[in-house]
């Protein structure tokens, strides 16, 4: 009878039912040393108060110009025909004096050519007046976020 020999390594290895967490740690790491070196880099950006999506309604002051422009890229300055880019300049001139200075209200078909748009902002920025706002129809979210902003 000859007596077989098992080794104790064959043994002892069995299932091994543990978890091995090593990967896991190491990935763990990783990804710390990552934000460590990204977290400063972000907090040295520019301080900028970036203004919200919402389109909230203004209030119209009566010492404010309305400048419309239609589809087809006509002018007109508080429901006045403006019949050249001069005649706007001029316009432009004469309000830019007044004290205080308005500001002018652009009112842009939805439509217009971008270009028109331009030169109109290049004329109120020859003729020297320095706050422009753009008006825009509010949508459903945004008035909304408006009317939740009131409360």
């Amino acid at each position: 009878m000859s007596l077989i020999k098992i080794d104790s390594d064959e043994e002892e290895r069995g299932l091994n039912s543990t978890i091995n967490t090593t990967p896991l740690v190491d990935v763990m790491l990783v990804l710390l040393i990552i934000f460590l070196i990204t977290i400063p880099v972000i907090r040295n950006m520019v301080p900028v108060k970036l203004p919200n999506a919402a389109n909230l309604p203004s209030k119209t002051k009566p010492q404010d110009i309305t400048v419309a422009v239609t589809q087809n890229g006509d002018v007109y300055w508080d429901h006045v025909l403006v019949p050249s880019e001069q005649a706007l300049i001029a316009y432009v001139v004469k309000a830019a004096v007044e004290k205080p200075q308005p500001k002018i209200l652009i009112r842009g078909d939805q439509n217009v050519e971008y270009s028109a748009i331009g030169r109109v902002l290049y004329a109120v920025q020859r003729g020297g007046i320095v706050r422009v706002s753009f008006v825009t129809e509010p949508t459903a979210n945004s008035l909304a976020k408006y009317l939740e902003s009131q409360h």
